[in-house]
């Protein structure tokens, strides 16, 4: 196991100070930052050295991080021994230095482009599953979670909504249909304003929703919803939460941080069904659950229709995916309940996949293999 908090102090730290001296290792802190006062430097100054950017945490945003990315690469690579200094005690030019970049990211057309521009190359692990096993172990023996062979389910799906504005405006779509479809009996939850930009509904839904009916519909809709027993919208990317809404529950929807353009990127978020014993739908970027598999887990086509994966388009496939719960929704009590069985094997398999080591060592061998191409 990581400690996801000691990741670049301990686990990388230690590892590059052992095996890769000449390396100057740049990082952010604290966690989620992603401006360029952030940036944290481990490495001597007067050496030659190469250096690697880990920004792991989160997804690249060429508008937000390019000063980050310019300070990197002019600033802090500025530090590093001058030309005349290398003419005076070596008695030749100072050499290029190597810049190594080292994302959360698969397929990214935003990584692809930062190493272009900057002349970095690209390196790969997932920094969010390290994240999932430290935030969340122990749930497996802390008797909140109920069996999944021991569960009623009476609502179809649970669906957790904090921030919805800006870059996570996918959220507000899917809220569109589902509100425009009247699955409102579900659990649901939707700030009035938006705790991260702090802007009210009716401004988000002008930006970020196209549909001429958004304000109409969103109308219909006593504001803010919030899940039984909470009040407001609290953090819980570290925790895991909700265990009656998910007993009671179908499936949960997991909306992820990105859900639009070329690149793969799943979070803590897509975690949080798997360890609560639950199905799921996946709001994300298209082959997030083709990406999921191919580190063990195991979906659910053989229930319902997870073709939405496969929709390049952005705005149809949240569309799909808000079909797809209207379907489901429109099943009987006893339906639901026949549905859940079936997922059962898949649950019972990801849970333990998730616990057992199975998936950490999974992990750990892409870690190495992402340490020895550096």
């Amino acid at each position: 196991m990581i400690r996801i908090d000691e990741i670049y102090t301990g686990t990388l730290g230690s590892w590059i100070q052992r095996r890769r001296p000449d390396l100057r290792l740049i990082y952010l802190d604290p966690f989620g930052a992603t401006d360029p006062a952030s940036l944290q430097v481990q490495g001597h100054i007067l050496q030659d050295k190469n250096y690697v950017l880990f920004f792991d945490q989160e997804p690249i945003q060429l508008d937000l991080h390019t000063a980050t990315f310019d300070r990197v690469q002019q600033e802090i690579t500025a530090d590093f021994a001058p030309e005349d200094w290398y003419m005076q005690t070596r008695g030749q030019a100072r050499p290029a230095q190597l810049g190594h970049i080292v994302t959360s990211e698969k397929n990214s057309a935003a990584v692809a482009a930062v190493c272009q521009q900057y002349g970095w190359q690209q390196h790969y692990y997932w920094f969010h599953g390290w994240a999932a096993l430290d935030w969340y172990r122990g749930y497996n023996r802390s008797g909140q979670i109920t069996p999944a062979n021991e569960r009623q389910i009476h609502r179809t799906f649970l669906m957790p909504n904090r921030i919805i504005g800006g870059r996570r405006s996918h959220r507000l779509r899917l809220l569109y249909w589902i509100f425009k479809y009247e699955l409102i009996r579900n659990y649901i939850s939707c700030p009035a304003i938006c705790p991260a930009e702090n802007k009210h509904i009716e401004m988000l839904l002008a930006e970020g929703v196209p549909m001429t009916d958004a304000a109409e519909v969103f109308g219909r809709v006593d504001l803010p919803l919030n899940m039984p027993g909470e009040q407001g919208h609290p953090m819980h990317s570290a925790q895991l939460s909700l265990f009656d809404q998910a007993a009671d529950s179908l499936l949960y929807v997991v909306t992820e941080t990105v859900a639009e353009g070329q690149r793969l990127h799943l979070t803590e978020k897509t975690f949080k069904p798997i360890c609560l014993q639950m199905p799921f739908v996946l709001l994300s970027t298209a082959g997030s659950l083709a990406y999921l598999r191919s580190y063990g887990f195991q979906t659910f086509a053989h229930v319902w229709d997870e073709t939405y994966d496969t929709i390049e388009d952005d705005d149809l496939r949240v569309k799909a995916i808000a079909d797809l719960l209207k379907q489901l929704d429109a099943t009987t009590a006893a339906e639901k309940q026949d549905l859940f069985d079936e997922c059962r094997a898949v649950v019972e398999h990801n849970y333990n996949h998730f616990y057992s080591g199975r998936f950490e060592e999974i992990l750990w061998q892409e870690f190495n293999t992402m340490l020895a191409g550096l």
